[in-house]
């Protein structure tokens, strides 16, 4: 094991739940933190607590308004999801995960924990530049400094696209439950079950699910 405990950045997605699986398979104990940034749907927000209460895993919820405030987001207002002219989704939320890590390792400094997990990674990112490695290293040292407190920030999704994440989820035992009971559709779809999970099977965030699922398949036939 890495170490004692972790304290895991957690949405209720395919990626953050894989993660609070590698992340019991690493540590004796771990901790989930879920952020309300007043994002358009509850359902991740759903997921996340009935998988919390499954894995017997303490949810910390914490309440981020301001990015209601700033505006901008689909993520966040009801818009249309397309790609803006910078080629970044306006799903993007400016600075979200920059708050978000900076809140858990406060957080981590008040509980004694050195450990952060989260989903990011590279291959599947959309885009967004604060889901690259270069950024999750500079983080680790910020905080370290800042807090003046050692932080360790995993990432074990960074290299993997998501055919990989799939198969990481099989190779942790736990493939059914990531498809059963995460959430990744931005529309809040949870009518339709398909093979990959629930989803409206079209916005971005399902076809990198539905994609990365058939190419794991497809490998292992």
């Amino acid at each position: 094991m890495i170490g004692a405990t972790a304290l895991l950045l957690f949405s209720g997605g395919q990626d953050s739940t894989t993660c609070l699986y590698w992340a019991k398979s690493q540590f004796s104990s771990v901790e989930a933190v879920f952020f309300h940034y007043e994002q358009r749907h509850r359902i991740e927000y759903e997921s996340a607590r009935k998988l919390a209460e499954m894995e017997k895993v303490h949810l910390h919820e914490l309440q981020v308004p301001a990015f209601r405030q700033i505006g901008g987001s689909a993520m966040i207002e009801e818009r249309r999801i397309e790609t803006g002219a910078n080629d970044l989704p306006n799903t993007f939320v400016p600075g979200r995960n920059i708050v978000f890590l900076g809140l858990a390792g406060s957080l981590a400094y008040k509980r004694g924990i050195h450990d952060l997990v989260t989903g990011v990674n590279d291959a599947d990112y959309s885009g967004y530049p604060d889901c690259r490695s270069d950024f999750i290293a500079a983080m680790q040292e910020s905080l370290s400094k800042g807090l003046d407190y050692p932080i360790h920030i995993h990432a074990p999704l960074q290299k993997l696209d998501k055919s990989g994440i799939w198969a990481l989820s099989q190779e942790l035992g736990v493939l059914e439950k990531v498809v059963e009971f995460s959430h990744t559709c931005y529309l809040g779809e949870r009518g339709t079950r398909h093979p990959w999970g629930y989803g409206c099977g079209k916005c971005p965030a399902c076809l990198l699910r539905k994609n990365g699922y058939k190419r794991f398949i497809d490998k292992n036939i």
